[in-house]
């Protein structure tokens, strides 16, 4: 008859310490997470890019230009008056600011999610050969659960078979006791 295999615990420890820091394959490219680097310049610059796209500051800049154009149109001063030079050569400073700004914004962006989307990818291969780890733990101990339940059935079985000899060397015993006591009397 066949021993049975020591059940070894399974590794899960080392699966679980694997999976504790969801974001480990994110942390070389933390250096991307601030846009403009993170130096005080770089943080106002970054706060900066990142307002010119709210409804807050199109609707200062809507409401600043259309006073701008109503003060100089109607005459109550003469600093700007139409064709509004002014006010074009602040719109083109801003722009010439702006568009760096957000090339360099959308070009600092698109580098992070690069980077996040190969550090998901690596996530989810770690993620699948966890499984795979598991599932392979989880058919090693299916097999020596089937192993252990033959051996059971097997020891079921030779219990079985001496319970029945000992029954019948029991009832010869018992035959052979009786006779010697009945020719013991005669």
């Amino acid at each position: 008859m066949k021993t049975p295999e020591k059940i070894s615990k399974p590794d899960s420890t080392i699966i679980n310490k694997a999976n504790r820091n969801y974001f480990r394959f994110h942390l070389p490219h933390r250096h991307l997470f601030s846009i403009f680097g993170d130096d005080w310049f770089a943080l106002k610059a970054e706060a900066f890019a990142r307002f010119f796209g709210t409804p807050i500051f199109l609707v200062m800049q809507t409401t600043i230009v259309a006073i701008w154009i109503c003060v100089n149109a109607f005459g109550l001063t003469s600093f700007d008056v139409y064709p509004f030079i002014l006010l074009n050569l602040a719109f083109s400073l801003q722009a010439a600011y702006a568009a760096p700004l957000i090339l360099l914004a959308q070009t600092r962006q698109a580098d992070r999610d690069k980077v996040n989307a190969d550090a998901d990818a690596r996530h989810r291969e770690d993620i699948a050969m966890a499984s795979e780890q598991r599932l392979a733990i989880t058919q090693k101990h299916a097999e020596q659960l089937m192993e252990l339940l033959q051996q059971n059935t097997q020891l079921t079985e030779l219990t079985q078979q001496l319970s029945q000899r000992i029954e019948t060397l029991t009832v010869e015993l018992h035959e052979t006791i009786v006779r010697k006591e009945r020719k013991g009397k005669d």
